[in-house]
C-alpha cells in the first residue's frame, strides 16, 4: 500500500467525522460569539470631557490640611509625576491654592494595583482644574458654560434688609451690590421697619437650573420712610454706572456714613455737656457708636494730611484733604489701617482705621468731623455734589432704559418675602407686552443684545 495516499484519506476520514458530529457548531458559536459581544460592550461615560467607561471614579472633598502630593499619593501616583504636575500646572492653578472642603475626582485605572489616570479638582462652581497623569503630565483650567436670566424680587423689612434679602431666598450678596448702589443717598444703618425694595438682576446658572452667582443690579427701587428712591444701570458711551430717573448719578461725593453704627450717640451741637470734663463746650462732630474693632473707612477721594495721636481728648486720629472745599476727620481711633500715613492718596471707601476709645472716651465710637473752607460743619446736614449726570445727547438712550425697566419693576407688587419666578429675556420678547425695535439699545447687562425692548 502507497503510504502517499493512506494519510490524505485518513486526513479527510477525520474531517468528515468532525463534520458530521458537530453539525451546527459553527452556527452556535457564531451567535453565542455575538451574545457575549452584546454582555460586555460598555456605555461610553464622559465626565469632565474624559472617557470614564473603564474606570473607577471616586468623588472625594479635601480634607482641613491635605496637599495634592497627600491626595494623588493614596491613589499610587508617583512622587515623581506629582513634582512635575505641580511644577507645571502654575500658570494654570496653583496647587498650594487646594481649599479644604473643595469637591474633587480621581479616574482610577482598573489595574491590580489601580492607579489615578485624572484628577480634577473644583475650584468653584464654574471653574475646575484637570490633571493627566496618564500618557503625559498636564492640566487645564476649564469653565463651564453659563446661562443668565432675568428675574425680580420684592420685600418689606422687618428686622434688616440684610434678612429681607435672605428671606426672599436670594444671595446676600445683592444687599452688598444694593447697599452700594445707594450708598451715597441712603443711610443703611437708619433703615426702618417697614421700608420695602425691588430690584430687578441677574442671575447666573450652569446646567440650565443650578444657581452659581449673582450679577449686576439692573434696576432698583428703595423705600425709606416713605420716599422711594429709584436707580438703574446704563453702560452707554462714556457713561457707565448707576442714574435716577433723571440722569443723575447715584454717586455723590462723599459717602452718607464712614462706618457701620450701632446708633448716633451725640451729634453736632455749639454747646454739649461733655461726658468726662464736665463742662459746656462745642462738639463739632457726629458720634457714632459702635463696636471696638468696627471698621472705619473714608468718605471720599482724597490724601491724608495728619495722623496720630491727639493730646487735647481726639486720641488716635486720620485727617484728610479731600479738595480745596472739604477736610474730614476721624478720631478715637484703636488703629490705623495698613499703609494709611501723611501723603497716602486714599479712595472712598478705603479703610483707613477701626472704632476705639482712645483719648477723652467714655466707650467705644467714633468722632466724625467735616470741615468746609476751614469752618466746622453738621456731618448730617451736608449735601455732597453728584458725580457727571448722563451726557444730554445720550438721555433718549437712557429714557428707553428707564421705561423698559420701569414696565418691569411696575408691574411687581410689594411684598413679604415675594421672590417672582425668573423672566428670561427670550419670554420677555415673545410677550405681547413688549416688540423689537429697529434702533439698536446698547447692552446694558452684558446680556441683552441688538434689540431695543419698550413698552406697547
Amino acid at each position: 500500500m502507497n503510504i502517499r495516499h493512506i494519510i490524505p484519506i485518513t486526513i479527510s476520514v477525520i474531517a468528515v467525522f468532525l463534520f458530521t458530529a458537530c453539525p451546527n457548531k459553527h452556527d452556535d458559536i457564531h451567535e453565542q460569539g455575538e451574545i457575549n459581544t452584546q454582555e460586555h460592550v460598555k456605555d461610553t461615560v464622559i465626565l469632565y470631557g474624559i472617557d470614564a467607561t473603564n474606570y473607577d471614579v471616586v468623588d472625594e472633598v479635601v480634607k482641613n490640611g491635605e496637599t495634592l502630593s497627600n491626595i494623588l499619593t493614596n491613589f499610587n501616583v508617583s512622587q515623581g509625576t506629582i513634582n512635575a504636575i505641580a511644577e507645571n500646572s502654575k500658570s494654570t492653578f496653583d496647587v498650594r491654592k487646594l481649599r479644604a472642603g473643595a469637591d474633587y475626582t480621581i479616574f482610577l485605572s482598573d489595574d491590580t494595583i489601580p492607579v489615578a489616570h485624572y484628577m480634577v479638582y473644583q475650584i468653584d462652581k464654574i471653574k475646575y482644574v484637570v490633571y493627566s497623569f496618564k500618557d503625559s503630565v498636564y492640566s487645564e483650567l476649564v469653565q463651564r458654560p453659563t446661562d443668565t436670566v432675568l428675574k425680580v424680587t420684592t420685600g418689606v423689612i422687618t428686622t434688616s434688609l440684610w434678612n429681607a434679602v435672605i428671606d426672599c431666598g436670594i444671595s446676600p450678596k445683592l444687599t452688598d451690590e444694593l447697599s452700594k448702589i445707594y450708598a451715597w443717598t441712603v443711610d443703611f444703618f437708619g433703615i426702618q421697619k417697614d421700608d420695602s425694595f425691588k430690584m430687578l438682576y441677574e442671575e447666573i446658572h450652569v446646567d440650565d437650573t443650578v444657581v452659581v452667582d449673582c450679577g449686576r443690579i439692573l434696576a432698583a427701587e428703595l423705600t425709606n420712610v416713605g420716599k422711594t428712591y429709584k436707580s438703574y444701570y446704563f453702560d452707554y458711551k462714556d457713561n457707565k454706572g448707576y442714574f435716577d430717573e433723571k440722569g443723575a448719578s447715584m454717586k455723590k461725593q462723599f459717602l452718607k456714613a464712614p462706618l457701620e453704627y450701632t446708633r448716633i450717640s451725640s451729634r453736632f451741637s455749639n454747646a454739649r455737656m461733655h461726658p468726662i470734663y464736665r463742662i459746656v463746650r462745642p462738639h463739632h462732630g457726629v458720634d457714632y457708636a459702635a463696636p471696638a474693632g468696627t471698621p472705619v473707612h473714608t468718605i471720599g477721594n482724597g490724601t491724608v494730611i495728619a495722623k496720630g495721636y491727639d493730646n487735647k481728648g481726639g486720641g488716635n486720629y486720620v485727617k484728610i484733604k479731600h479738595n480745596d472745599t472739604y477736610t474730614t476727620v476721624y478720631m478715637h481711633l484703636k488703629g490705623f489701617a495698613k499703609g494709611i500715613s501723611v501723603g497716602t492718596r486714599v479712595s472712598q471707601g478705603q479703610l483707613i482705621g477701626f472704632v476705639g476709645s482712645t483719648g477723652a472716651a467714655t466707650g467705644p465710637h467714633l468722632d466724625f468731623r467735616v470741615f468746609k473752607k476751614g469752618v466746622a460743619i453738621d456731618p448730617l446736614s451736608m449735601i455732597p455734589e453728584p458725580a457727571d449726570p448722563i451726557a444730554k445727547k445720550d438721555m433718549p438712550e437712557f429714557e428707553k432704559i428707564v421705561k423698559q425697566y420701569n414696565s418691569i419693576l411696575d408691574d411687581v407688587p410689594i411684598a413679604h418675602a415675594e421672590t417672582i419666578d425668573r423672566i428670561n429675556l427670550s419670554d420677555m420678547l415673545s410677550s405681547n407686552k413688549y416688540y423689537e425695535n429697529e434702533t439698536k439699545l446698547i447692552n446694558p447687562s452684558g446680556f441683552i443684545r441688538d434689540f431695543c425692548r419698550m413698552q406697547k
